[in-house]
């Protein structure tokens, strides 16, 4: 995907987003979001996002409280697997920024990394791609050198991310219009309707 559509990423998740799976097999690691900004929403699906890492792939989370990250707890390292369920709201998401990841160091007192690269180190990423994701409670790095982004529905490029962002828009323009008959806490909660003075 192009910087434009990676801007694009971070705008439909960050408004209400929240990651709430992490799956690691062997060296594919998966991260989905939910209540993301694409498409239009159908009463029996939450609207999700999974980008997928693989190919020398890490996850190193920062974090101040141990039971942030409890699971991590659950990775069994003899095979290489972990699926867990989390939730956890997005505060910002980055792809490719050194200087965010910078941060991580100074606001987080402690790093936990899982990868089959066995000098990995993160103060040296030497992969094609990562992201970067802040929650309030921890933040976490993943990164590999192939990254794919995938709703429920199919896999993501340029041209299907801008048609599903506009979907959304199009969605929360007509709740506006019809906002007394249903409440989808989306659009309620939205900076849009909010902006900033």
């Amino acid at each position: 995907m192009n910087v434009r559509s990676l801007k694009l990423i971070r705008d439909v998740i960050i408004n209400s987003g929240k990651w709430t799976l992490i799956e690691i097999a062997h060296d594919s690691i998966y991260i989905e979001f939910k209540d993301v900004e694409l498409g239009k929403p159908k009463s029996n699906e939450e609207m999700s996002l999974t980008v997928r890492f693989a190919g020398d792939s890490f996850f190193t989370v920062f974090y101040n409280n141990i039971w942030d990250i409890d699971f991590l707890s659950k990775y069994n390292y003899d095979h290489q697997l972990l699926s867990e369920e989390v939730f956890f709201k997005i505060k910002d998401i980055k792809f490719i920024d050194f200087e965010y990841l910078n941060t991580f160091f100074y606001n987080f007192k402690s790093e936990k990394t899982v990868s089959l690269v066995e000098d990995f180190n993160i103060h040296n990423i030497r992969n094609d791609f990562f992201m970067l994701v802040e929650t309030e409670e921890l933040a976490f790095v993943v990164g590999a050198n192939q990254m794919d982004f995938f709703t429920p529905f199919e896999r993501l490029d340029d041209a299907s991310l801008r048609e599903l962002s506009n979907e959304w828009m199009l969605y929360f323009l007509n709740y506006h219009l019809k906002r007394n008959l249903i409440k989808d806490p989306m659009c309620e909660n939205h900076p849009l309707m909010y902006p900033k003075k």
